[in-house]
């Protein structure tokens, strides 16, 4: 069987039992295909071959090498479990060591600038301002991933309970609070949105709904106008500026873990690493040994 169609099968396999997302499939398949074309055939591939790739994708950074390795280590995991091979030469592919990287995160002070222009745009009643007004507020206030909030349906939207139902990467549904502020201006949206679409923010495009492409476009945009360096600022920058400033009123990281939709409670860690700052201060002064001059305030 051909190589081809077997990636294909293999990235079927992940949408049909991991629910993996189609970014996520995409992604899979130009990683597979970039092997493919210094492999050949990635089905008959053995482990010598598969070291070579080190040497033949030198040039990439350490986590784009990481992340088409993963990839390989899936599919011929997949090809192991469907009998179609007897040996996984996987272990053979290089293992960079990557490192996380921390967050973009705008202070407080931009996002009350972000918000208060949002808001000031508002109040001229212009269908657009209001929908980006309530972008805004869902970004941060709720810290929802941009693909989330683009793809809202209208019945994600309860009528009485302020929670949004969220269905996140792999599928996984969570119940994500909505704020005050973020409610009122729903209910502006609402009232000016026109119908007909299932979509909270419905666009004449291909989906049927906003893109990320216009979300990112729109807060660029914004942020000019807000005299704020927009390469500082992007939907993830306003989901981990939501992260960050509930870190720093004192949110525990297992909700926060919740309310962002992460699997592995690592993810959630590195924001942490953030709020480094308030984390020492919260050792000195609640270490059993701090009031006895101990080694507390050397962390």
């Amino acid at each position: 069987m051909a190589g081809e169609s077997l990636a294909e099968r293999f990235l079927a396999m992940l949408a049909a039992e991991r629910g993996a997302a189609a970014n996520t499939l995409a992604a899979y398949r130009r990683d597979l295909d970039a092997a493919r074309k210094v492999l050949g055939d990635l089905a008959s591939a053995d482990g010598a071959a598969l070291a070579g790739l080190g040497e033949a994708w030198s040039g990439l950074a350490a986590s784009s090498l990481a992340r088409k390795c993963s990839a390989l280590r899936q599919f011929y995991g997949f090809l192991v479990d469907e009998g179609i091979r007897m040996d996984d030469p996987s272990g053979s592919l290089p293992r960079p060591r990557t490192r996380r990287p921390l967050p973009r995160v705008l202070g407080r002070e931009d996002v009350e600038r972000f918000l208060v222009l949002a808001e000031e745009e508002a109040c001229s009643d212009r269908p657009d301002a209001i929908r980006l007004l309530t972008l805004l507020e869902l970004l941060y206030g709720s810290g929802l991933r941009a693909t989330e909030l683009v793809s809202l349906p209208v019945a994600a939207v309860p009528r009485d309970a302020p929670f949004l139902h969220v269905t996140g990467k792999g599928g996984q549904q969570r119940m994500v609070p909505v704020s005050t502020r973020a409610r009122t201006a729903l209910s502006r949206w609402l009232a000016v949105r026109k119908g007909g679409s299932k979509y909270l923010f419905p666009s004449s495009g291909a989906s049927g709904h906003l893109t990320r492409v216009r979300l990112f476009q729109l807060l660029k945009a914004l942020a000019v106008r807000a005299d704020i360096d927009p390469s500082r600022v992007s939907p993830h920058v306003l989901r981990h500026a939501f992260a960050t400033h509930l870190l720093e009123g004192g949110a525990d990281l297992r909700v926060l873990q919740m309310l962002l939709g992460h699997a592995d409670i690592a993810t959630t860690q590195i924001y942490t690493h953030v709020d480094s700052a308030r984390l020492v201060a919260l050792v000195n002064a609640r270490h059993p040994l701090a009031e006895k001059g101990g080694a507390a305030h050397e962390l």
